[in-house]
């Protein structure tokens, strides 16, 4: 079976190289944001995430998976405690809207791993019914499933320049070190619109020396264009960046030490941040510029191919978009446009086909 899940892995790759070989260009870079295809239903809630509803929506069960010989628990206890050092932790959030990328990018990850019984999954989710989908899905995965109450941090969100930018879910990420356990002392934290075809233990293995954070950075991005003119035209605030060597960097990847987090109680900093921005309008984008005042420059640096992020083009037409010079590890729908919708609507762009098949939606009958 193993011997399977390798060569797909070494196939998905082949296909991203032969696809994109003729045409390989940079772009501008897209914040990792939830797709406003469904805002209009958010007024609608009820209708969304009633158990009925939950009921018509399901997916095939992944197939089994199992270590390599070679991993360290080849024959791994089933049993074993979410505080085992051996664990690879993997944190993504799980709602109505991105359920199905969840899924595939849950897949994708189980398919490359060379040691898939070694990951641990932290799903932060709003609805608790969630949780028996995920289940029955993957029979044998390990995970927990961590209630994130919007009410924590409603308070705290501003309005931007899209309603999708406002759900208090796109901000979960930044509680992490809260509602994790103490003994989980690093988490990658990916989004919801991606899927792995590398294996996730060469991820998890980045060094982070000094820094909190770790992810891959874009010092030819505007870093300037994250912020307003109130902003910059403020002391107290663009001094926040003196003496430091800023880049842009994409907050759908990262890799976090939880440990230096609750030290440095960077929770705290981030909100601090998104309160100003409810009275001085700071920034634009919703969760995003925070993590830039609070961590650019000093961040961990990771190889691009570990976030080849805005394949869903920007943040309102979701053009379609090729991806950055170089090899791939992960592939990233940042951006408006998001694979199963496009595929679903009969109009994919290129590269969607190589989400299609990480992708186990179907109807039940």
């Amino acid at each position: 079976m193993l011997w399977i899940v390798r060569f797909s892995g070494f196939i998905s790759a082949a296909m991203v190289m032969i696809v994109l070989s003729p045409s390989l260009q940079s772009f501008p870079p897209a914040e990792a944001i939830r797709s406003s295809h469904f805002d209009h239903r958010l007024k609608f809630s009820g209708q969304i995430q009633s158990v009925n509803s939950l009921n018509k929506f399901s997916f095939r069960k992944a197939s089994p998976f199992y270590n390599a010989d070679e991993c360290t628990n080849s024959s791994f206890n089933k049993k074993i405690g979410i505080c085992d050092p051996s664990l690879v932790h993997v944190a993504i959030t799980l709602d109505f809207e991105y359920l199905r990328g969840s899924i595939a990018a849950v897949h994708s990850i189980l398919q490359h791993s060379l040691c898939p019984e070694n990951v641990f999954f932290h799903f932060l989710l709003s609805n608790p019914n969630l949780e028996t989908l995920v289940r029955s899905t993957f029979p044998q995965l390990k995970f927990k499933v961590y209630y994130f109450d919007p009410e924590i941090v409603r308070r705290l969100i501003s309005t931007s320049v899209r309603q999708a930018l406002e759900q208090p879910l796109n901000y979960a990420r930044n509680y992490l070190a809260d509602l994790l356990e103490p003994c989980v002392h690093r988490v990658i934290y990916l989004d919801s619109d991606l899927v792995v075809v590398d294996d996730i233990f060469k991820l998890w293995s980045t060094d982070l020396g000094s820094k909190t954070i770790g992810a891959p950075e874009y010092c030819h991005a505007n870093f300037n264009k994250y912020f307003t003119e109130n902003f910059w035209s403020n002391r107290k605030f663009s001094g926040t960046f003196i003496g430091r060597n800023t880049c842009y960097f994409n907050t759908g990847v990262m890799v976090i030490d939880l440990v230096k987090w609750r030290r440095f109680g960077y929770t705290k900093r981030i909100e601090g941040w998104m309160d100003i921005q409810k009275n001085g309008r700071i920034y634009e984008l919703g969760s995003l510029p925070p993590f830039l005042l609070v961590f650019a420059g000093h961040v961990a640096p990771i190889e691009h191919r570990w976030n080849q992020h805005g394949l869903g083009g920007d943040n309102v037409r979701g053009s379609c978009r090729d991806l950055h010079p170089g090899p791939v590890s992960l592939l990233h729908w940042s951006g408006s446009g998001k694979p199963w919708l496009r595929l679903d609507s009969k109009q994919p762009c290129q590269l969607d086909a190589l989400w299609a098949p990480y992708d186990l939606y179907g109807y039940s009958t």
